[in-house]
């Protein structure tokens, strides 16, 4: 099979993963993801539903499309071979589909919320750039920009004596969801979550051009990292590369202070 696009192709709610990039669960997704191009993972629970192969779609699951929306997820599998090449167009936002419901389901209005804060929502990116992999050596994607502006900074600053580190990229929605939803059911207040996560859907992490950033021997998303070397070096050659930190003491948002998160906008913003 033809090499294909290091991308992540995103969906309402399957993304398309590149098999190589993906650990089989058993032996039989372990000889289909050998043989596969495109995986159809659920963005959900993270289960492997098909895969593309040269003579076909080969299910994983039984009624693997039950519930979802399979076509739009065939779709973006047909026009996959377009996006390829050294320069790629932007990728186009998805529509936000039924989140605010969701997020009524978890107690949380997503309006009043918006309002609270001055968080928009941000709608996730129909595809994502292979950006490397984090500490944790999973797959880290990013915006095409992002991507590239976060090779380059990490790059200079290595020549700098400076290790940084990504801790994580893109999140999508269903995620971010995981998330809120496994500390309600521990018995955390709304409120309680709210100060050290964004809502679902207004994380800047869903468009892709966000970045948890650390370095080798310190916790990840600990306040102590604003005392590393790799944080003052941020704070004086970050912006040349295009990110700014989002959240500092006392930002309009209500989130708590977070070094280690940063943005990318454009280089010098």
């Amino acid at each position: 099979m033809r090499a294909l696009p290091r991308l992540l192709i995103n969906t309402r709610d399957i993304e398309l993963w590149p098999a190589d990039l993906l650990r089989a669960t058993g032996s039989h997704d372990a000889r289909a993801l050998a043989r596969g191009g495109w995986v159809l993972r659920s963005k959900q629970d993270g289960r492997y539903l098909a895969v593309a192969m040269d003579d076909g779609l080969a299910p994983l699951l039984p009624r693997w499309t039950a519930g979802l929306d399979a076509d739009s997820a065939l779709q973006a599998l047909a026009t996959a071979p377009a996006l390829r090449g050294a320069r790629l167009p932007r990728a186009r936002a998805l529509p936000v589909h039924g989140l605010e419901a969701r997020l009524a389901g978890l107690g949380l209005d997503a309006g009043d919320y918006a309002a609270r804060t001055g968080l928009a929502l941000v709608p996730e990116p129909a595809w994502l750039a292979w950006a490397g992999r984090d500490r944790y050596a999973r797959p880290l994607w990013l915006d095409r920009d992002a991507a590239l502006a976060w090779h380059r900074m990490q790059a200079a600053a290595q020549d700098d004596g400076v290790m940084l580190e990504a801790i994580s990229g893109y999140r999508s929605h269903a995620y971010q969801l995981g998330i809120f939803a496994r500390k309600r059911a521990r018995g955390l207040e709304v409120d309680d979550i709210l100060a050290v996560n964004a809502a679902p859907g207004f994380s800047e992490h869903h468009s892709g051009q966000a970045l948890d950033i650390g370095t080798p021997g310190e916790a990840p998303a600990e306040e102590s990292f604003e005392h590393t070397a790799a944080f003052a070096w941020l704070q004086a050659h970050a912006a040349t590369h295009g990110f700014a930190m989002s959240y500092p003491r006392d930002n309009p948002h209500g989130i708590v202070y977070e070094p280690w998160h940063w943005r990318y906008t454009a280089p010098g913003a």
